[in-house]
Protein backbone atom coordinates (compact mmCIF):
# COMPACT_ATOMS: atom_id res chain seq x y z
CA UNK A 1 0.00 0.00 0.00
CA UNK A 2 1.39 3.47 -1.23
CA UNK A 3 1.45 6.13 1.57
CA UNK A 4 -0.25 9.52 0.03
CA UNK A 5 1.24 12.77 1.82
CA UNK A 6 -1.67 15.82 0.79
CA UNK A 7 -0.13 19.02 1.65
CA UNK A 8 -2.69 22.15 1.40
CA UNK A 9 -2.09 26.27 2.18
CA UNK A 10 -5.20 28.22 2.81
CA UNK A 11 -5.79 31.77 3.89
CA UNK A 12 -9.45 31.45 6.08
CA UNK A 13 -8.57 34.98 7.56
CA UNK A 14 -5.85 36.63 9.64
CA UNK A 15 -5.37 39.34 12.34
CA UNK A 16 -4.37 43.12 11.41
CA UNK A 17 -5.09 42.24 7.66
CA UNK A 18 -3.17 39.94 6.14
CA UNK A 19 -0.16 39.56 8.34
CA UNK A 20 -0.91 35.96 10.47
CA UNK A 21 -3.98 34.00 11.43
CA UNK A 22 -4.99 34.24 15.12
CA UNK A 23 -3.93 31.31 17.39
CA UNK A 24 -7.55 30.47 17.91
CA UNK A 25 -8.07 29.72 14.22
CA UNK A 26 -4.92 27.60 14.27
CA UNK A 27 -6.47 25.56 17.04
CA UNK A 28 -9.89 25.22 15.30
CA UNK A 29 -8.69 23.89 12.29
CA UNK A 30 -5.91 21.88 13.75
CA UNK A 31 -8.36 20.35 15.81
CA UNK A 32 -10.99 19.73 12.91
CA UNK A 33 -7.90 17.48 11.00
CA UNK A 34 -7.00 15.87 13.59
CA UNK A 35 -10.09 14.51 14.99
CA UNK A 36 -10.04 12.50 11.23
CA UNK A 37 -6.52 10.45 12.24
CA UNK A 38 -9.25 8.29 14.04
CA UNK A 39 -10.55 6.73 10.79
CA UNK A 40 -9.74 8.49 7.53
CA UNK A 41 -5.99 10.19 8.29
CA UNK A 42 -3.40 8.31 9.57
CA UNK A 43 -1.29 11.55 10.96
CA UNK A 44 -1.67 15.23 10.40
CA UNK A 45 0.42 18.46 10.77
CA UNK A 46 -0.93 21.83 11.03
CA UNK A 47 1.39 25.06 11.35
CA UNK A 48 0.95 28.95 9.69
CA UNK A 49 3.60 30.91 7.79
CA UNK A 50 2.32 34.37 7.12
CA UNK A 51 -1.70 34.82 7.30
CA UNK A 52 -1.93 31.28 5.58
CA UNK A 53 -2.33 28.09 7.32
CA UNK A 54 -0.28 24.65 6.13
CA UNK A 55 -1.75 21.93 6.59
CA UNK A 56 -0.02 18.29 5.84
CA UNK A 57 -1.94 14.92 6.00
CA UNK A 58 -0.76 11.46 5.51
CA UNK A 59 -3.11 8.31 4.49
CA UNK A 60 -3.81 5.67 1.87
CA UNK A 61 -6.58 7.23 -0.18
CA UNK A 62 -4.59 7.97 -3.06
CA UNK A 63 -4.62 11.61 -4.97
CA UNK A 64 -7.39 13.21 -5.77
CA UNK A 65 -9.40 11.61 -3.06
CA UNK A 66 -12.85 13.03 -2.74
CA UNK A 67 -13.58 11.57 1.17
CA UNK A 68 -9.83 13.83 1.66
CA UNK A 69 -11.24 16.78 0.28
CA UNK A 70 -14.31 16.87 2.19
CA UNK A 71 -12.59 16.38 5.25
CA UNK A 72 -10.16 18.96 4.83
CA UNK A 73 -13.15 21.20 3.30
CA UNK A 74 -14.95 20.21 6.83
CA UNK A 75 -12.08 22.11 8.67
CA UNK A 76 -12.16 25.13 6.36
CA UNK A 77 -15.60 25.75 6.78
CA UNK A 78 -14.85 25.64 11.26
CA UNK A 79 -11.50 27.75 10.63
CA UNK A 80 -14.45 30.26 8.77
CA UNK A 81 -16.53 30.29 11.51
CA UNK A 82 -13.84 30.64 14.51
CA UNK A 83 -12.44 33.39 11.76
CA UNK A 84 -15.48 35.14 11.82
CA UNK A 85 -16.46 35.33 15.18
CA UNK A 86 -13.09 36.81 16.06
CA UNK A 87 -13.84 39.64 13.30
CA UNK A 88 -10.38 38.42 11.37
CA UNK A 89 -9.33 40.34 8.32
CA UNK A 90 -10.52 38.49 4.70
CA UNK A 91 -12.60 35.71 6.04
CA UNK A 92 -12.26 32.81 3.79
CA UNK A 93 -10.44 34.64 1.08
CA UNK A 94 -9.51 31.21 -0.56
CA UNK A 95 -12.72 29.20 0.07
CA UNK A 96 -14.02 30.65 -3.32
CA UNK A 97 -16.46 27.35 -4.28
CA UNK A 98 -19.18 25.60 -2.99
CA UNK A 99 -17.57 22.04 -4.46
CA UNK A 100 -14.30 20.33 -4.09
CA UNK A 101 -13.14 20.57 -7.69
CA UNK A 102 -9.43 21.47 -6.43
CA UNK A 103 -7.74 21.28 -10.43
CA UNK A 104 -4.09 21.72 -10.18
CA UNK A 105 -4.77 25.88 -10.83
CA UNK A 106 -8.41 25.54 -10.19
CA UNK A 107 -11.00 26.59 -7.59
CA UNK A 108 -9.55 26.86 -3.75
CA UNK A 109 -6.45 26.38 -1.70
CA UNK A 110 -3.20 25.52 -2.98
CA UNK A 111 -2.46 21.89 -3.06
CA UNK A 112 0.25 19.50 -3.37
CA UNK A 113 -0.07 15.48 -3.28
CA UNK A 114 2.41 12.93 -3.76
CA UNK A 115 1.65 9.19 -3.22
CA UNK A 116 4.55 6.43 -3.19
CA UNK A 117 5.77 3.29 -1.73
CA UNK A 118 7.90 4.29 1.37
CA UNK A 119 11.51 3.62 1.75
CA UNK A 120 13.02 2.39 4.86
CA UNK A 121 14.08 5.46 6.09
CA UNK A 122 11.64 8.46 4.04
CA UNK A 123 12.71 12.19 4.80
CA UNK A 124 10.86 15.08 2.92
CA UNK A 125 10.53 18.38 3.20
CA UNK A 126 7.46 20.45 3.39
CA UNK A 127 8.20 24.02 2.07
CA UNK A 128 5.27 27.14 2.95
CA UNK A 129 5.15 30.31 1.17
CA UNK A 130 3.52 33.45 1.79
CA UNK A 131 2.81 36.88 -0.18
CA UNK A 132 4.39 35.14 -3.45
CA UNK A 133 3.37 33.69 -6.69
CA UNK A 134 3.73 29.21 -7.75
CA UNK A 135 6.72 30.47 -10.33
CA UNK A 136 8.51 31.76 -6.66
CA UNK A 137 9.73 27.82 -6.34
CA UNK A 138 11.55 27.88 -9.70
CA UNK A 139 15.09 29.00 -9.17
CA UNK A 140 15.71 27.05 -6.37
CA UNK A 141 14.17 23.77 -7.12
CA UNK A 142 16.61 24.41 -10.61
CA UNK A 143 19.57 24.74 -8.74
CA UNK A 144 18.87 22.03 -6.30
CA UNK A 145 17.80 19.50 -8.92
CA UNK A 146 19.63 20.89 -11.86
CA UNK A 147 23.07 22.76 -11.26
CA UNK A 148 25.81 20.92 -10.15
CA UNK A 149 27.04 23.95 -8.58
CA UNK A 150 24.72 24.20 -6.24
CA UNK A 151 23.83 20.35 -5.84
CA UNK A 152 27.06 18.21 -6.22
CA UNK A 153 25.29 15.02 -5.89
CA UNK A 154 24.58 15.20 -9.88
CA UNK A 155 28.02 14.48 -10.00
CA UNK A 156 29.05 12.48 -6.45
CA UNK A 157 25.97 10.29 -6.62
CA UNK A 158 25.78 7.48 -9.04
CA UNK A 159 21.50 7.38 -8.30
CA UNK A 160 21.12 11.08 -9.39
CA UNK A 161 24.08 10.68 -12.38
CA UNK A 162 20.93 10.35 -15.23
CA UNK A 163 19.39 13.88 -13.95
CA UNK A 164 15.91 14.75 -13.29
CA UNK A 165 12.60 15.20 -15.24
CA UNK A 166 10.86 18.65 -14.88
CA UNK A 167 7.35 18.99 -15.51
CA UNK A 168 6.66 22.60 -15.86
CA UNK A 169 3.04 23.90 -16.13
CA UNK A 170 1.66 27.38 -17.98
CA UNK A 171 0.26 28.85 -15.46
CA UNK A 172 -1.98 31.17 -16.79
CA UNK A 173 -3.76 28.83 -19.84
CA UNK A 174 -7.22 28.92 -18.23
CA UNK A 175 -8.98 26.20 -19.53
CA UNK A 176 -7.17 23.29 -18.60
CA UNK A 177 -3.76 21.97 -17.39
CA UNK A 178 -1.11 22.94 -19.98
CA UNK A 179 2.24 21.38 -19.03
CA UNK A 180 5.63 20.05 -20.64
CA UNK A 181 8.28 17.34 -19.62
CA UNK A 182 11.56 18.55 -20.17
CA UNK A 183 14.95 16.43 -18.99
CA UNK A 184 18.20 17.59 -17.42
CA UNK A 185 20.50 17.59 -18.10
CA UNK A 186 19.43 17.16 -21.89
CA UNK A 187 16.99 20.34 -21.84
CA UNK A 188 18.49 22.81 -19.49
CA UNK A 189 18.16 25.32 -21.88
CA UNK A 190 14.96 24.72 -22.51
CA UNK A 191 14.14 25.08 -18.85
CA UNK A 192 15.45 28.15 -17.95
CA UNK A 193 13.93 30.18 -20.99
CA UNK A 194 10.51 29.15 -19.39
CA UNK A 195 11.86 29.05 -15.65
CA UNK A 196 12.73 32.64 -16.15
CA UNK A 197 9.18 33.75 -16.11
CA UNK A 198 7.54 33.20 -12.98
CA UNK A 199 4.47 34.70 -13.80
CA UNK A 200 3.65 31.93 -16.57
CA UNK A 201 5.65 28.78 -15.93
CA UNK A 202 5.92 26.98 -12.26
CA UNK A 203 7.41 23.88 -11.76
CA UNK A 204 4.21 21.21 -10.77
CA UNK A 205 6.46 18.37 -10.61
CA UNK A 206 9.94 16.70 -10.55
CA UNK A 207 11.00 12.82 -10.63
CA UNK A 208 13.97 10.75 -11.03
CA UNK A 209 15.05 9.69 -14.03
CA UNK A 210 16.76 6.81 -12.51
CA UNK A 211 13.84 5.21 -10.33
CA UNK A 212 11.21 7.05 -12.16
CA UNK A 213 9.86 8.18 -8.41
CA UNK A 214 8.28 11.33 -7.59
CA UNK A 215 10.80 13.84 -5.88
CA UNK A 216 8.73 16.83 -5.90
CA UNK A 217 5.29 17.98 -5.80
CA UNK A 218 4.40 21.70 -6.07
CA UNK A 219 0.87 23.61 -6.07
CA UNK A 220 0.26 25.75 -9.49
CA UNK A 221 -2.95 27.56 -8.66
CA UNK A 222 -3.12 31.38 -9.47
CA UNK A 223 -6.40 32.77 -8.19
CA UNK A 224 -6.18 35.82 -10.58
CA UNK A 225 -7.58 32.81 -13.29
CA UNK A 226 -10.54 32.02 -10.70
CA UNK A 227 -12.71 35.11 -11.72
CA UNK A 228 -10.64 36.75 -14.01
CA UNK A 229 -9.13 39.49 -10.80
CA UNK A 230 -6.88 39.53 -7.89
CA UNK A 231 -8.27 37.55 -5.12
CA UNK A 232 -5.07 36.44 -3.60
CA UNK A 233 -1.52 35.88 -3.66
CA UNK A 234 -1.65 32.26 -4.35
CA UNK A 235 1.15 31.49 -1.75
CA UNK A 236 2.01 27.78 -3.22
CA UNK A 237 3.19 24.79 -0.65
CA UNK A 238 5.57 22.29 -2.35
CA UNK A 239 6.04 18.85 -1.05
CA UNK A 240 10.50 17.17 -1.64
CA UNK A 241 11.68 13.91 -0.96
CA UNK A 242 15.57 14.31 -0.41
CA UNK A 243 17.94 11.85 0.19
CA UNK A 244 18.75 8.78 -1.31
CA UNK A 245 18.07 9.35 -5.30
CA UNK A 246 17.14 12.22 -4.66
CA UNK A 247 19.30 16.08 -3.12
CA UNK A 248 20.09 15.74 0.44
CA UNK A 249 18.27 18.21 2.20
CA UNK A 250 21.07 20.90 2.32
CA UNK A 251 21.15 20.41 -1.45
CA UNK A 252 17.73 21.34 -2.11
CA UNK A 253 17.71 24.52 0.88
CA UNK A 254 21.15 25.80 0.08
CA UNK A 255 19.57 28.14 -2.75
CA UNK A 256 16.95 29.58 -0.87
CA UNK A 257 20.21 31.77 0.17
CA UNK A 258 19.90 33.66 -2.67
CA UNK A 259 16.30 35.81 -2.03
CA UNK A 260 15.60 36.19 -5.26
CA UNK A 261 13.17 38.52 -6.51
CA UNK A 262 9.73 37.36 -6.48
CA UNK A 263 6.38 38.23 -7.78
CA UNK A 264 3.80 39.06 -4.90
CA UNK A 265 4.27 41.23 -1.78
CA UNK A 266 2.30 43.92 -0.96
CA UNK A 267 -1.43 43.22 -2.33
CA UNK A 268 0.11 40.56 -5.04
CA UNK A 269 1.42 43.38 -7.38
CA UNK A 270 5.03 44.53 -6.45
CA UNK A 271 8.59 42.31 -6.50
CA UNK A 272 10.26 41.48 -2.81
CA UNK A 273 13.20 39.39 -2.25
CA UNK A 274 12.03 35.95 -0.74
CA UNK A 275 13.19 35.22 2.60
CA UNK A 276 13.63 31.86 4.76
CA UNK A 277 12.14 32.14 7.63
CA UNK A 278 11.64 29.77 10.44
CA UNK A 279 8.10 27.98 11.56
CA UNK A 280 5.20 30.02 12.30
CA UNK A 281 6.21 33.75 11.29
CA UNK A 282 4.02 36.07 10.44
CA UNK A 283 4.62 39.60 7.62
CA UNK A 284 4.82 42.93 8.65
CA UNK A 285 6.90 45.22 6.22
CA UNK A 286 4.74 46.36 3.36
CA UNK A 287 2.23 43.00 3.81
CA UNK A 288 5.65 41.24 3.80
CA UNK A 289 8.38 40.38 2.48
CA UNK A 290 8.05 37.22 0.87
CA UNK A 291 8.44 34.61 2.79
CA UNK A 292 8.96 30.66 3.30
CA UNK A 293 9.09 28.39 5.80
CA UNK A 294 10.50 24.80 5.82
CA UNK A 295 9.98 21.98 7.69
CA UNK A 296 11.57 18.67 7.36
CA UNK A 297 10.02 15.20 8.56
CA UNK A 298 10.60 11.07 8.73
CA UNK A 299 8.07 9.12 8.10
CA UNK A 300 7.39 5.24 8.46
CA UNK A 301 3.88 3.51 8.16
CA UNK A 302 2.35 7.25 7.47
CA UNK A 303 3.09 8.25 10.59
CA UNK A 304 5.19 11.61 10.84
CA UNK A 305 8.50 12.46 13.33
CA UNK A 306 7.83 16.08 15.07
CA UNK A 307 9.12 18.61 12.63
CA UNK A 308 12.65 20.10 12.18
CA UNK A 309 12.83 23.65 11.55
CA UNK A 310 15.10 24.09 8.58
CA UNK A 311 15.31 27.69 8.67
CA UNK A 312 15.48 28.16 12.16
CA UNK A 313 19.43 28.16 12.11
CA UNK A 314 22.30 30.98 13.05
CA UNK A 315 23.02 30.90 9.68
CA UNK A 316 19.58 31.86 7.75
CA UNK A 317 19.95 34.72 10.73
CA UNK A 318 22.56 35.92 8.25
CA UNK A 319 20.72 35.65 5.25
CA UNK A 320 18.06 36.98 6.52
CA UNK A 321 19.39 40.15 6.98
CA UNK A 322 21.11 40.59 4.14
CA UNK A 323 17.68 39.86 2.13
CA UNK A 324 15.86 42.50 4.49
CA UNK A 325 18.32 45.15 2.77
CA UNK A 326 17.03 44.23 -0.65
CA UNK A 327 13.37 44.52 0.12
CA UNK A 328 14.49 48.00 1.67
CA UNK A 329 15.97 48.56 -1.46
CA UNK A 330 13.68 47.76 -4.16
CA UNK A 331 10.80 49.42 -1.91
CA UNK A 332 12.84 52.45 -2.49
CA UNK A 333 11.46 52.65 -5.79
CA UNK A 334 7.82 52.80 -4.50
CA UNK A 335 6.12 51.95 -8.15
CA UNK A 336 8.03 52.91 -10.89
CA UNK A 337 9.96 50.26 -12.89
CA UNK A 338 10.96 46.46 -11.33
CA UNK A 339 9.56 47.47 -8.09
CA UNK A 340 5.83 46.64 -9.53
CA UNK A 341 4.45 44.01 -11.73
CA UNK A 342 3.95 44.87 -15.37
CA UNK A 343 0.61 45.88 -15.99
CA UNK A 344 -0.69 42.75 -17.86
CA UNK A 345 0.34 40.59 -14.59
CA UNK A 346 -1.25 43.10 -11.83
CA UNK A 347 -4.95 43.04 -13.38
CA UNK A 348 -5.80 44.37 -9.90
CA UNK A 349 -9.32 46.05 -10.42
CA UNK A 350 -8.13 49.78 -9.08
CA UNK A 351 -5.04 49.83 -11.44
CA UNK A 352 -6.87 48.09 -14.27
CA UNK A 353 -10.56 50.59 -13.69
CA UNK A 354 -7.78 53.70 -14.06
CA UNK A 355 -6.09 52.79 -17.19
CA UNK A 356 -9.54 51.83 -18.72
CA UNK A 357 -10.62 55.81 -17.77
CA UNK A 358 -7.29 56.83 -18.82
CA UNK A 359 -8.01 55.17 -22.34
CA UNK A 360 -10.48 57.12 -23.06
CA UNK A 361 -8.59 60.17 -22.70
CA UNK A 362 -5.36 59.49 -25.07
CA UNK A 363 -5.50 61.68 -28.61
CA UNK A 364 -3.86 60.19 -31.59
CA UNK A 365 -1.91 63.14 -33.23
CA UNK A 366 -1.11 62.68 -36.97
CA UNK A 367 2.21 64.49 -38.09
CA UNK A 368 1.76 65.55 -41.67
CA UNK A 369 4.94 64.85 -43.25
CA UNK A 370 5.20 68.44 -44.33
CA UNK A 371 5.37 69.18 -40.49
CA UNK A 372 8.60 67.16 -40.08
CA UNK A 373 11.79 68.89 -39.15
CA UNK A 374 13.78 66.67 -42.08
CA UNK A 375 11.92 69.17 -44.63
CA UNK A 376 14.08 72.10 -44.60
Amino acid sequence: MKTTLTAVRVDLGAVGGHLQPSELLVSSVRASVEEKTDNLLIDCWVNFTGDDITILCTHENGIDSPKIREALWDAFEKGVATAGEQGLYGVGQDIRDTGMTWAAKGLGPALAEMSFAERPNEAFLIFSIDKALPGAFNLPFYLAFVDPMHCPGLILSPRMRQGFRLVIMDVLYKEYDREIELNAPEDIYNMAALLRDQNRYAIRRIESRSTDEQAVASSTTRMSNIAGKIMGKDDPVAIVRIQDAFPAAGEVVAPFQIGPYVGGFMRGCHHGPLMPVPLSTKVSYFDGPPIVSCAAFGLREGRLTPPVDVFEHPMWDHVRTRIADKAVEIRRQGFFGNAMQPFETIQYGGLVNILRDLDERFEIRRIRLTDSWTDS
